[in-house]
């Protein structure tokens, strides 16, 4: 773990912050600071690329563990989300996003609690802004590419049936609540889970460390492993969140991108 024990002199121990996240660049490519958590996601990127890669080349009639997990995952995607959301007419074309969005995220929440990474990628704000953006991308492209802009603009603020003097104040929040909460909503739930159960594993790791080491006192370092068994329960519970996190991620991507492709408002 790159954070050390927090402590001010006289002050005891000092739980972790937001510096806790920041990490120093490794190297420099192209005029851009490589720090760790860049290198975790094209490394994310190339264990996801090259498992999918090998399981396809050895396609078996009965699957072997990998080609079952690989099959678990596609089709759980495809058919709970995609084909149950977007429905048979139009999932097909979108179950490669949705696969992608779902591994990539789960995996670079999971790296939060893999030894020597123990950092969840998402955990950094700049990363699910990026991948929220693509969605935004993708869904409004998606309504437009199906109804041509000017009837999806109008499809995305007008809500028809209701009396024409709350237009005014009811277009504009449509349109705030469409296009502009969604993505932000869409990136924040992600990274402040992952941020606050970094933090959370952090408090309970160094705070353990901090009274069985450093405390001078019999009873905190009586009470040290109760700190360590409580990070143990919270890597369990933080897992659960990490897949959680890239599900309702990959589901909110589907219901979006049908809410675009829907006929009606």
């Amino acid at each position: 773990m790159r954070i050390s024990l927090l402590m001010s002199e006289g002050e005891g121990f000092v739980g972790p912050g937001p510096s806790a996240f920041e990490y120093p660049a490794i190297f420099t490519f192209a005029g851009y600071e490589i720090t760790k958590p860049v290198v975790q996601l094209f490394f994310s990127v190339l264990l996801i690329s090259l498992f999918f890669i090998l399981v396809a080349r050895r396609m078996q009639l009965v699957p072997g563990k990998f080609q079952f997990a690989a099959e678990s995952v596609y089709f759980g995607i495809r058919n709970s989300i995609g084909r149950d959301v977007l429905g048979s007419h139009d999932f097909a074309k979108y179950v490669p996003l949705l696969v992608t969005l779902f591994t990539f995220i789960y995996l670079n929440n999971l790296f939060g609690i893999v030894p020597l990474i123990q950092f969840p990628t998402m955990a950094r704000i700049a990363f699910p802004v990026a991948l929220a953006a693509i969605v935004w991308v993708v869904y409004n492209g998606a309504g437009i590419r199906r109804k041509g802009f000017a009837r999806y603009a109008k499809d995305v603020v007008y809500i028809p049936g209701l009396p024409a003097w709350i237009y005014p104040l009811l277009i504009p929040i449509e349109f705030v609540s469409n296009i502009l909460v969604r993505p932000l909503t869409l990136s924040l739930r992600l990274f402040a889970n992952m941020f606050a159960g970094h933090l959370l594993l952090l408090v309970f790791i160094l705070g353990g460390e901090y009274m069985l080491l450093e405390s001078t006192e019999l009873l905190p370092k009586l009470l040290s492993p109760f700190a360590f068994g409580m990070a143990i329960v919270m890597t369990f519970f933080e897992a659960l969140v990490q897949l959680l996190q890239a599900y309702i991620f990959t589901l909110l991507t589907a219901l979006y991108i049908q809410g675009a492709l829907a006929e009606e408002h």
